[in-house]
């Protein structure tokens, strides 16, 4: 790495924690803010996700909000264990992705203090809900469109990014005899473009391509791809070594391709792709107003993601690609909606110019920068390292 390039990692990770530090005491109930203007509300999945830059962190301050908002959701868990998509609000439901979150978030946070029963009833509570969550009642588990962090894009049925989560919180709280059990369901072949046959069971790995399937459920299945989802597959060992390593070089050369036609600008993958276009099948009118082709979630390039993308080229042993990826992260970082900001850590980065779309000072763009960079400087994946390394 060049000396330059170091230096302004250093630059952006002081810059990240004075984000975090900002972030860290908003208006509601002295909790966490999402962003540093835009988003003053504690969204439950933000601060799940930003936990693990808070962690590697080391800072007290931090430490002790997330120990907070972890301690608020438990109080405002639902009687079933379902967890709330705001921290402070038990009315706001539904989400497919806050429950496994809290469930993974507070593993690594027993991992961080020592408190290996930290939450021990609200955790015990959340694992019964989510055993809930499965149609078929065999592990992979199911969600609602517009359910997870995407909520302008449909994902129907089982969603990779869903029981990625769900795989690395059954590890990480040791329960290695029902992670390894999905694992294998959700490596079983179905995704066939539209053809289901009795025989074969429901899974989410994708014929003649390296990576696993957006969605899958029953005769229904998108083979677009999902780059959190398929980031945590590798973080979290779900992809062997040699898979991971081969989705990575289609990344890499699809990424490639969509530079070569216009659709994409700088070093970073967009969160999703090939972009869903009025054209397909796939579409919703409603897309056309908030999710066009190239923009949030519907290929935006989102900071927080990217931070998982990097931590999973490291996880997979491609450290030289993770360093460019990290440079390059250090200047999207950069870029800002706010006059007079030295760094943005903007929420979302449109596909085809690059500029910044969404709110400056997103908490989990700052957290997740923090997370890339130390994975990069260790060569090693904190807390992931363990989940996939770990046997019964």
């Amino acid at each position: 790495m060049q000396p330059n390039n170091g230096k302004e990692i250093e630059q952006a990770k002081k810059a990240a924690l004075e984000v975090l530090l900002h972030n860290a005491h908003g208006p509601f109930h002295g909790l966490p803010r999402t962003a540093g203007w835009g988003y003053p509300e504690p969204y439950t999945r933000d601060l799940m996700i930003s936990i693990l830059g808070i962690a590697v962190s080391g800072n007290k301050k931090l430490l002790d909000s997330i120990r907070k908002v972890l301690e608020t959701l438990a109080k405002n868990q639902t009687e079933r264990g379902h967890i709330p998509s705001l921290v402070h609000d038990n009315d706001d439901r539904g989400a497919s992705d806050t429950t496994p979150l809290f469930l993974l978030a507070t593993g690594i946070f027993r991992k961080v203090t020592g408190e290996a029963d930290f939450l021990a009833e609200a955790v015990k509570k959340s694992l019964v809900w989510m055993s809930f969550q499965s149609p078929a009642d065999k592990l992979l588990i199911a969600q609602l469109p517009t359910s997870d962090w995407r909520d302008e894009q449909w994902v129907l049925g089982y969603g990779i990014y869903v029981n990625t989560l769900v795989y690395s919180y059954l590890k990480i709280l040791d329960k290695h005899e029902l992670a390894d059990n999905m694992q294998r369901a959700m490596s079983r072949f179905t995704v066939t473009g539209g053809i289901l046959h009795r025989h074969v069971h429901e899974g989410m790995v994708v014929k003649h391509k390296p990576y696993y399937a957006f969605w899958s459920y029953k005769i229904f299945s998108s083979e677009r791809f999902d780059l959190l989802g398929n980031s945590l597959a590798i973080l979290s060992g779900i992809a062997s070594p040699s898979r991971a390593n081969e989705m990575i070089y289609w990344i890499e050369d699809e990424c490639n391709a969509m530079r070569k036609s216009g659709e994409l600008t700088g070093d970073l993958p967009p969160n999703f792709f090939p972009f869903t276009k009025p054209e397909d099948p796939d579409w919703h009118e409603r897309y056309s107003t908030y999710n066009k082709p190239g923009d949030y979630h519907n290929g935006g390039i989102w900071p927080f993601i990217c931070g998982f993308y990097i931590a999973a080229l490291v996880a997979a042993k491609r450290y030289k690609l993770a360093e460019e990826k990290l440079v390059a992260f250090t200047q999207c970082v950069k870029l800002t909606r706010t006059e007079n900001l030295e760094f943005g850590f903007n929420e979302w980065i449109k596909a085809q110019d690059g500029k910044p779309m969404g709110q400056d000072w997103q908490t989990w763009s700052a957290a997740m920068y923090l997370y890339a960079a130390k994975c990069v400087e260790q060569k090693s994946t904190p807390f992931f390292d363990e989940i996939r390394h770990k046997i019964i």
